[in-house]
């Protein structure tokens, strides 16, 4: 059976999360859509419909579209980590703490939005990226000859 690089593993839970936020996103948003009686104009200006929807409905797609911008850094850094065999240890452990931080992260924009709240989750999942950044570049600029 074949051993995979175990940084593999939050960069898979980190996709499937932004797929539940995904599902949540709908189930909320469509069910607002037929109750706001919106009718879909594709004239109308970006967002623009959108912003009849209540706003803890378009939290949810606030947050889904947040799952689509820095944590496509996340995915690149960890396949690298992967790629050059440094994807244990404390480099494991950021990538956790990365996860877990965003998963934290969308459950209070999508449920209370406290952008203050909010914003210190998003510095620290940031810090764990900024460690994975610096430690994987290190790793590239300095190989561990054991690692060959």
């Amino acid at each position: 059976m074949p051993t995979y690089p175990p940084i593999l593993l939050p960069v898979v839970a980190l996709v499937a999360w932004s797929l539940v936020m995904w599902i949540w996103m709908y189930a909320t948003r469509l069910p607002a859509i037929r109750a706001a009686q919106i009718e879909l104009d594709p004239t109308a200006p970006q967002g623009q419909l959108m912003q009849q929807l209540p706003a803890n409905v378009r939290w949810k797609a606030d947050n889904y579209n947040h799952l689509m911008e820095q944590p496509t850094l996340f995915y690149a850094i960890c396949l690298v980590l992967a790629m050059v065999g440094e994807s244990d240890g404390l480099n494991l452990a950021l990538a956790w703490i990365y996860v877990g931080g965003r998963v934290v992260h969308s459950l209070l924009q999508a449920l209370l939005n406290k952008i203050e709240v909010r914003f210190v989750i998003f510095v620290f999942t940031s810090l764990a990226l900024f460690g994975l950044t610096a430690r994987v570049a290190m790793a590239l600029l300095y190989p561990d000859p054991t690692h060959a």
